[in-house]
């Protein structure tokens, strides 16, 4: 892990270090002062590209990072923090984006947790109405944003109540039949992941990929504990525990959508965030039949038989992810 940037030393000669607010494998998230605008305070997530790779990856690295950063500069929505510069010194790549004030949706759980409590449901479906504006906002773009890492931690909720969606350190810009391209990023956090975001260079991720990760991150919300992993749940069929069994409070049309999402192969996830959102507050389901009576016969059955060639990728991504 690389030294973090000493606390009072100014970056482009404008934003002063206050303190490291983060940390990660690929650097530091820092709380810093603009000294351009007097009272502003930002956040800058910090990407190093790696002094050890070959240098057509660093130069490789460095090109993905601008072209991200050019589209989340672009991007205005109220649950989004926003971007307001972006820029490379030495070795390291920064992203400047609103200082978001608040807990996270993890503390908050946990801190329930503590109590022997649940969140309350309705604060959470609640919740779930404002994360879903704002990963329909990135869907709708052209090409569409994808967020590939969402979970409780990078989820906070402001004083005034509103949900912000931070930390875009996997988010990648969609094209037509592109392969994604794993290289400075990482591959989002485990226990939100699915199958197909395992694969590096060999896995496709869509929508879909953020649909799962945002019914993974419900169903911990909900639950207190951490759904099983994708992975673990392709080799074992009965390692996702229903959500009903942990809190009964859930009422059954909740569990079945978080299922639905959650579903290990992505055709058989809601096709879209509106999708998703409907069968969650409204328990309507805009899926094909089979595909919903996929979703309502959860509880009763084990996982589906992945099959033909969407079988032998997602297998492809599980083995390489543990070799």
């Amino acid at each position: 892990m690389i030294a973090p940037v000493k606390t009072g030393k100014a970056l482009r000669d404008r934003y002063v270090i206050s303190r490291v607010i983060g940390r990660g494998g690929m650097g530091s998230i820092y709380l810093a002062a603009d000294n351009r605008l007097d009272g502003r305070v930002c956040a800058i997530k910090e990407v190093y590209q790696g002094g050890d790779l070959p240098e057509e990856l660093q130069a490789q690295g460095r090109d993905q990072f601008y072209r991200e950063a050019s589209v989340l500069a672009r991007l205005d929505h109220p649950n989004l923090p926003k971007v307001s510069d972006y820029f490379s010194e030495d070795d390291r790549d920064y992203l400047v984006m609103d200082f978001v004030p608040g807990d996270d949706l993890k503390s908050l759980m946990d801190n329930a947790r503590r109590k022997n409590q649940f969140l309350p449901i309705s604060e959470v479906l609640g919740w779930a109405g404002q994360i879903a504006d704002a990963l329909g906002y990135l869907h709708s773009q052209d090409p569409p944003v994808i967020h590939r890492d969402i979970k409780p931690s990078n989820l906070k909720l402001t004083p005034n109540g509103l949900i912000k969606l931070v930390d875009f350190g996997l988010v990648k810009q969609m094209a037509p039949d592109e392969i994604t391209v794993t290289v400075i990023q990482g591959r989002g956090t485990a226990t939100y992941t699915p199958l197909e975001q395992y694969g590096g260079d060999t896995g496709h991720t869509d929508r879909r990929s953020d649909i799962y990760s945002f019914g993974a991150t419900l169903y911990h919300l909900l639950t207190n504990l951490p759904p099983a992993e994708a992975k673990q749940r392709f080799l074992q069929a009965d390692a996702l525990e229903p959500l009903r069994r942990i809190n009964p409070q859930i009422s059954p049309s909740v569990e079945t959508a978080i299922l639905w999402a959650m579903e290990l192969h992505p055709d058989g996830r809601p096709p879209s965030i509106d999708a998703f959102r409907e069968a969650l507050i409204k328990g309507t389901f805009f899926s094909s039949a089979a595909a919903a009576g996929q979703a309502l016969g959860l509880l009763d059955r084990t996982e589906q038989a992945l099959a033909g060639a969407g079988a032998l990728l997602l297998l492809i991504a599980l083995l390489a992810s543990v070799s």
